[in-house]
């Protein structure tokens, strides 16, 4: 059927309501060791924020919990969890987390600043609400089932779920800047460390996380279209600038007993991750420099530790979610650069072969067996499970990227999978029995991507090369381009599936543009040498390869008009947009920068620093790396977006780049976004926004929208 202009305008709407196609996607599963519950939480349809918590169990799927029944269910949240859901890039509301037992019998979850719990085996009964002091910014259950801990207004209590006792204190904030069972904000944003509470398998000892800011530097965030507003705090580690003091505790359930976990924070001042097994307590830590990390097991009783394993690379050592770990015999596990590959390592010996990518340890629930996350093609990520008796396997193989979620006891895990073919799927796989699938209620897009994967020059740049559906070769229309990158270290876009932002990007091109999307230098999935080509200069490089797949997408598409070229991103996309369009103006004839770090020294430190090091070190990379610097070299057409809210980039990287422009009499546009974080969830504003940024393209570039009724390739 024709494409007209009420299917764009339906996409962008459709794209807006199901918050780029994230609500209804089954998510943070817990699984018994056979498989016979599986925990999970949904939202109820594809257009519904309020996420609920679900039981799938013997081929059925209950709702266990409605935040709707149970009155909380908007974004009523406590300040700590409202922080804690903008560094998780949270898009719903009502139930976003949970925890379980071991075994998946018992679970809680906070709603509200709430915590209910529930019993998961056998009859299932209504949610029961606990009694704490305050209001609830984290809760995690024991893996018994029997107590839970809850970090309270900066204060850890442990409150038992059966009988009338009343919640015990375990630590209480000194002071008003320390705060205990919380991640500080570089733990959360850049570390894979969310928590700041972890229980010992018994359940009788608990390991928790102080946090003192009271050295960080506090920015006042506020809201310019509400002058009568209070503006908010916000302790911020900018690049160069003082981190939070972290400290680890181990604490008996008494509160008598308060033991120091030991190591040198002044050598090694980033705790980057914790967990306690049956061996104890394993940690690592990461020097300011991020060049070296030690993994240490502890002693709860003593607070000593010892060092298992040192890590050490001129660049930096690139933490990795999941790791370390140990099997149930205690061998240690963790990811290390090797050449030209990031290899699982087990007692400190590789198990997967160079060329193999390792991205993340998805867990060792049984025996010892590992299962992970990699591949050895950037545009895919496939589940692996390495034992010793069996070795190396992949367990799946269809294009696209794989992920996966072990029972705990091993025995079953859930398969999520995103293809070119389906959005998502989830499934159930239990060994010797058939798989069960998991209700998927997200909608599919209007728009999937219809992309042609090209390897650009020499380097074989990844890029997607998205164009009209009513485009013909040869009828003499020529093109404008549209590059629309990330391309930077947090994640790819070229990828085999039906990525939002790919989706996001045939809109763009149904409007006319032939759309390129490249994953250069930096970005993961292409081993450590590719990732780590950026260190000192985080710009030069990824340019290089944008105009790499700018020349291949022109030879693949002969009516790619090159003398009407834009480029557009978000966050570090909105950074590399900036730099194009001032570097080159004579390929790039306009530019749209969102949410953009254009000052580099106004990032958060654990971030900068891993690229460009110490600003009183290395001035010369900050300098180089901060488009502020180049202002006076624009000569196209720029577009800055920026929420006003975000707390993540704050929005003086645009004013300050706004400013700069204007003291060199450079003209371009600004557009504000009041009460916007780092990435718009409101319908009206995402619809908006992507209109606007269509009409800067089209009049900056000469576009003529096509006519209605153009008929698609199907």
């Amino acid at each position: 059927m024709p494409l007209s202009s009420s299917v764009r305008e339906r996409f962008a709407r459709q794209y807006a309501r199901t918050r780029r196609f994230g609500l209804g996607v089954p998510r943070s599963f817990a699984v018994s060791e056979g498989g016979e519950r599986v925990l999970f939480v949904r939202s109820r349809g594809a257009e519904d924020p309020v996420s609920c918590l679900w039981l799938a169990a013997d081929g059925r799927e209950t709702q266990l919990a409605d935040p709707v029944r149970l009155g909380a269910a908007g974004d009523d949240v406590p300040e700590a969890e409202r922080v804690r859901r903008e560094r998780a890039r949270e898009r719903a509301t009502g139930i976003v987390d949970f925890s379980a037992d071991a075994a998946v019998r018992t679970a809680v979850f906070t709603l509200g600043g709430e915590v209910w719990w529930l019993r998961v085996d056998g009859e299932v009964a209504a949610p029961r609400r606990l009694v704490l002091p305050g209001p609830v910014e984290a809760a995690r259950l024991d893996p018994t089932g029997r107590r839970v801990a809850c970090a309270v207004e900066g204060a850890v209590h442990v409150v038992e779920l059966e009988g009338d006792a009343a919640a015990r204190l375990l630590a209480a904030p000194e002071h008003a800047d320390v705060r205990y069972g919380l991640a500080e904000h570089v733990a959360a944003e850049s570390m894979h460390r969310p928590d700041g509470l972890w229980w010992a398998p018994d359940g009788r000892r608990l390991l928790v996380a102080r946090v003192d800011e009271s050295a960080v530097r506090r920015w006042w965030l506020s809201d310019p279209a509400d002058p009568a507003s209070a503006p908010r705090a916000v302790r911020y580690p900018a690049a160069g600038t003082d981190n939070a003091d972290v400290r680890l505790y181990a604490l008996d359930l008494d509160g008598r007993r308060r033991t120091e976990v030991h190591w040198s924070r002044g050598e090694f001042e980033y705790l980057a991750s914790a967990a306690w097994d049956a061996h104890g307590p394993l940690l690592s830590v990461q020097s300011r420099d991020q060049r070296t990390v030690l993994l240490l097991a502890a002693d709860p009783t003593t607070g000593e530790t010892r060092e298992l394993w040192r890590q050490r690379d001129e660049k930096w050592v690139s933490l990795v979610a999941g790791a370390p770990a140990r099997t149930r015999s205690g061998r240690l596990l963790h990811v290390e650069d090797h050449g030209r590959s990031r290899r699982l390592l087990v007692d400190g010996e590789p198990v997967t072969p160079d060329g193999l990518q390792v991205d993340r340890i998805l867990g060792s629930p049984a025996g010892e067996a590992v299962y992970f996350a990699g591949g050895a093609e950037p545009t895919e990520e496939h589940v692996w499970r390495w034992s010793p008796g069996e070795g190396l396997r992949q367990l799946t193989t269809a294009p696209g990227t794989h992920t996966a979620h072990p029972a705990a006891g091993g025995g079953a895990l859930v398969l999520v999978s995103r293809t070119e073919e389906r959005l998502v799927e989830v499934t159930l796989r239990r060994a010797g029995r058939a798989d069960v699938p998991i209700g998927v209620r997200a909608a599919e897009p209007l728009l999937p991507p219809r992309a042609v994967h090209l390897r650009a020059g020499a380097r074989e740049v990844r890029t997607a090369l998205l164009l009209p559906s009513w485009y013909r070769p040869g009828e003499g229309r020529r093109l404008p381009v549209l590059l629309s990158p990330y391309s930077g270290p947090a994640m790819r876009l070229v990828t085999r599936t039906r990525h939002p932002l790919l989706c996001e990007a045939r809109w763009f091109a149904e409007h006319g543009f032939a759309v390129v999307v490249a994953d250069g230098r930096g970005t993961p999935g292409r081993g450590p040498a590719w990732e780590k080509a950026v260190h000192g200069d985080t710009l030069g490089p990824v340019i290089e390869d944008q105009l790499a797949a700018l020349r291949a997408a022109a030879r693949h598409c002969p009516d790619l008009d090159t003398n009407r070229v834009a480029i557009r991103g978000w966050s570090y996309g909105g950074t590399l947009a900036t730099a194009a369009v001032l570097r080159h103006p004579d390929v790039f004839h306009a530019a749209i920068a969102g949410a953009a770090p254009s000052d580099q020294r106004l990032y958060d430190a654990h971030w900068r620093e891993r690229f460009l090091g110490h600003p009183d070190d290395n001035p010369t990379a900050y300098d180089r790396c901060s488009p502020v610097n180049e202002a006076a070299e624009l000569r196209r057409p720029l577009l800055l977006i920026h929420g006003l809210a975000d707390d993540n980039v704050v929005a003086a990287h645009t004013l300050r780049l706004s400013a700069a422009l204007l003291a060199a009499g450079r003209p371009h546009r600004v557009l504000p976004l009041p009460g916007v974080t780092h990435g718009t969830m409101d319908e009206d504003t995402t619809v908006r926004l992507l209109e606007a940024q269509l009409a800067f393209l089209e009049e900056s570039l000469g576009v003529t929208a096509p006519a209605d009724g153009i008929q698609p390739f199907e």
